[in-house]
């Protein structure tokens, strides 16, 4: 194996510390942790480790904004405003955010800069045109009363975001906490904090108040924890894994805070007989390998009808096998590394995994090159539904397929899991998609298509795969309380 050369450019990091109240700080503990470029196993810089001591500052800071500050009190449409020059602002400066997105998460940088950034803004500015049109309604009671509701901010809002979209993250929970008129305390990942204090700047810069958003880097254990069990703390977002959303659930029972979960997947990804072939071979391709394979909906069960599997197997294994892993900065490149050595490690277990337990590799299955964490895009064949590789999240770019005759059995397996994430179905028959989409127990359905994401669409999990929803109008209400008004005249 060969190293793969780094074009990584030389790239300005200025934000590395706590940002609370509006002031960049140093963890009270004065301890760091290495942010590692994935692409290259080497330091990029050391980032401020916070822990209860930074997060109990930056509530406070974040309670103070909220109660005594401008930002709930404010216009709903001075706060449009703003978070519209913060979207212009991460505009002006594309290219830069997703070059750092690139460097800290390894992502290639044609999707950072034409797909992660994009959304991430166009996120921003949804929220940003809903700000004034949060508004109650009037209701007809007995007797002699005028009785309304009024949509109210729920206070200040804990966010934990994952690694595997850390920009997009960070405006999918900004978005409707600061339409709303909340306030944020936010952990990003260990892994990829660069982008989300980048950001935090530049909130500054365009005048969102102090205290109205505050980020603590550090880990899950001592940061996050933090935030969940804070009695200033009003609300908990969180996306991650499930096993992580149990824990925050047990603790932050003393409190009883508000939770909305975006949580993991194994998506059943069918493709009937009568589809297009080629359509869906590249859908499942996309849904599937997509950022490393690092996504939550990824269609990682791909389900065949048995009639055409030899068919189109061809056409997916042809896509795969041209599939260039590099650089991610380097033009051509269509996959990065894996986040980290743990992510890289977990994948290959799983590797392992589907061999020990009879599954068929086609085509990948191995490590790219002696450095970084890049692993081929791999292919699992005669896949039964009891296989590790078939019931657990991988969270990497590990295909698993399995084979159908029958729908009725297909859907019921297709079911048969603890999450509930996403599904796609990939048919010509307008009746067999509506059933499939009626039936499979899945947040998100794709019809003849994969990973199709609009600000206006909500986005979460049945079951294991989470509660509540991000997007769209769902997504702001997860940040309001409803408030009864009666009077009497």
């Amino acid at each position: 194996m060969s190293t793969i050369a780094s074009t990584a450019p030389d790239i300005e990091i200025t934000e590395t510390e706590c940002f609370i109240d509006g002031k960049w700080l140093p963890a009270v503990s004065g301890k760091t942790f290495a942010s590692i470029n994935p692409a290259t196993e080497e330091e990029i810089c050391q980032v401020a480790e916070g822990d209860a001591e930074d997060v109990d500052l930056a509530a406070k800071a974040a309670r103070h904004a909220f109660e005594q500050g401008p930002w709930s009190k404010m216009d709903a449409r001075d706060r449009g405003r703003l978070m519209y020059q913060l979207a212009d602002r991460m505009e002006s400066e594309l290219e830069h955010l997703a070059r750092l997105e690139t460097l800290d998460n390894g992502k290639p940088f044609s999707e950072s800069s034409t797909a992660d950034l994009p959304l991430a803004i166009d996120c921003l500015r949804y929220y940003a045109g809903y700000a004034d049109k949060i508004h109650g309604k009037t209701i007809p009671i007995r007797g002699n009363h005028l009785c309304y509701t009024k949509s109210e901010p729920v206070g200040v809002a804990g966010q934990i975001i994952p690694w595997n979209f850390p920009i997009l993250m960070a405006a999918w929970k900004w978005g409707p906490a600061l339409a709303a008129g909340c306030t944020i305390v936010m952990k990003p990942a260990e892994q990829t904090p660069l982008t989300c204090l980048r950001m935090a700047q530049l909130a500054k810069e365009v005048g969102i108040p102090h205290g109205v958003i505050n980020i603590v880097p550090g880990f899950g254990p001592t940061a996050g924890a933090a935030c969940v069990k804070h009695p200033l703390i009003d609300k908990i977002a969180f996306t991650g894994e499930h096993r992580t959303a149990q824990i925050i659930t047990r603790d932050s029972a003393d409190t009883l805070k508000r939770l909305t979960f975006e949580l993991g997947g194994k998506s059943p990804n069918v493709v009937f007989a009568d589809a297009d072939l080629d359509a869906a071979a590249h859908g499942a391709y996309i849904g599937l390998f997509l950022n490393q394979g690092q996504c939550c909906c990824a269609g990682s069960r791909l389900f065949v009808e048995s009639s055409v599997h030899d068919e189109f197997l061809e056409k997916l294994q042809a896509l795969t096998e041209k599939r260039k892993v590099g650089d991610p900065f380097a033009a051509d490149t269509q996959q990065g590394p894996q986040v980290d050595q743990a992510q890289f490690d977990k994948i290959m277990s799983y590797v392992d995994k589907g061999r020990d337990e009879g599954a068929k590799c086609i085509t990948g299955g191995k490590r790219v090159g002696d450095k970084g964490y890049f692993i081929a895009p791999t292919i699992f064949d005669n896949v039964k539904d009891d296989m590790s590789i078939a019931t657990d999240e991988i969270f990497g770019p590990v295909l698993s397929v399995l084979t159908f005759d029958d729908k009725e059995e297909m859907i019921k397996r297709a079911n048969n899991t603890m999450f509930g994430l996403a599904a796609a179905v990939w048919t010509r028959d307008l009746s067999t998609a509506h059933d499939y989409a009626s039936r499979v127990r899945a947040g998100t359905v794709w019809v003849n298509c994969y990973d199709v994401f609009d600000a206006a669409a909500p986005f979460g999990g049945f079951k294991m795969s989470g509660h509540g929803r991000e997007l769209g109008e769902e997504g702001l209400r997860a940040y309001t309380e409803n408030k009864t008004v009666t009077i009497a005249l």
